[in-house]
């Protein structure tokens, strides 16, 4: 079972590899994702998604059966590079994820204008 509270499970859940009997990627290569982003869930995402992208490209050629079915790998392959870079993206801008505290945040600080100016002289 899939432990969606665990980086590789949250990795597993934006690419979409979540048929735990067909699993795209096994634990160990989530694993080296994870470790090659410093623990960045949506960073190891989008470099999963790149290399499952390059694997298309090359396994799954634009075809066309006589019978007028077809796929087209390099489509998929754009597209998965698309989400890729949108984590990308996402993990820059600091937005979601529990991997980063994304930069922001508000602090409640007292407000005293003239403190600069008290005990100068």
């Amino acid at each position: 079972m899939i432990d969606y509270t665990a980086p590789a499970g949250q990795v597993r859940l934006l690419i979409a590899d979540t048929d735990e009997q067909n699993l795209l990627l096994n634990e160990e290569q989530i694993a080296a994702f994870l470790r090659l982003e410093g623990g960045s869930v949506k960073l190891a995402a989008a470099q999963a998604l790149d290399a499952i992208a390059s694997s298309e490209a090359l396994i799954s050629k634009k075809l066309t059966t006589i019978d007028g079915a077809s796929t087209d790998g390099p489509a998929v392959a754009a597209e998965l590079r698309q989400r890729a870079q949108a984590l990308r993206d996402q993990a820059a801008e600091g937005l979601g994820g529990n991997d980063d505290d994304g930069g922001g945040g508000l602090m409640i600080v007292d407000f005293d204008p003239a403190a600069a100016y008290r005990n100068r002289w």
